[in-house]
C-alpha cells in the first residue's frame, strides 16, 4: 500500500507524512527531496539554472519511480499536479489526500524558507500564494480522493483524520 499527499506548500505533507509512516510502518518517500539528491543541487538552484520545465521533467521521473515503489508514503511537491502525467501516475499508486490550509496559515507557515524558489516572480509573497493557490486548486481538487484541512489542526489530528479514512 501506498498513500500519496498532495498540497501547496505548508499544509503540512512533510510532517504528517513522516509521522503517518512511522505510525503505519511505511517508508516515507520526499519527492522534493528525491529530485535534489538526483540533481545534486537544491531547487532553487535548479530552477534558476535550467528553468522550471526542466525541473518539472525531473519531477515527473521521481514521480514514475517512486509511483512504482510499495509500502510508502509519497510526500509530493507542491507543483507535482502541473503536468498532467503525474495524476494518473499518483492516483495508480495508492489513496491521494490532498492536504489543505488557508492562505493566511500558508504564508505564516512557510514566509522564511529560502529553499523554495517563486513561483511567480514578481508579486508579494502572500499575493503570490493567493494567485497560486487559486489556480492549482482545481487540479488538486481532480487528482484527490480525499480532502483534509490542516488549518488548527495538530499534525497528530491530520494524522488520525487519514487514518480513519484509510479504515473506512
Amino acid at each position: 500500500m501506498n498513500v500519496v499527499l498532495v498540497g501547496y506548500r505548508g499544509t503540512g505533507k512533510s510532517v504528517v507524512g513522516a509521522l503517518l509512516a512511522q505510525q503505519l510502518g511505511l517508508r516515507v518517500i520526499s519527492l522534493d527531496a528525491e529530485i535534489v539528491r538526483l540533481a545534486g543541487q537544491p531547487i532553487p538552484e535548479i530552477v534558476e539554472q535550467q528553468g522550471w520545465p526542466a525541473f518539472r521533467d525531473l519531477e515527473e521521473q521521481v514521480v514514475r519511480d517512486a509511483c512504482a515503489g510499495d509500502g510508502q508514503v509519497i510526500d509530493c511537491g507542491g507543483g507535482v499536479i502541473e503536468r498532467e502525467a503525474n495524476f494518473s501516475e499518483l492516483r495508480s499508486a495508492g489513496p491521494v489526500f490532498w492536504l489543505t490550509a488557508s492562505n493566511e496559515t500558508i504564508v505564516r507557515r512557510i514566509q522564511g524558507d529560502d529553499q523554495r524558489p517563486s513561483l511567480t516572480g514578481q508579486k508579494s509573497f502572500t499575493e503570490e500564494v493567493a494567485e497560486v493557490m487559486q489556480r492549482r486548486a482545481p487540479l488538486y481538487q481532480r487528482i484527490a480522493h480525499h480532502r483534509i484541512d490542516t488549518d488548527d489542526r495538530t499534525v497528530e489530528q491530520v494524522v488520525g483524520q487519514i487514518r480513519r479514512r484509510l479504515a473506512s
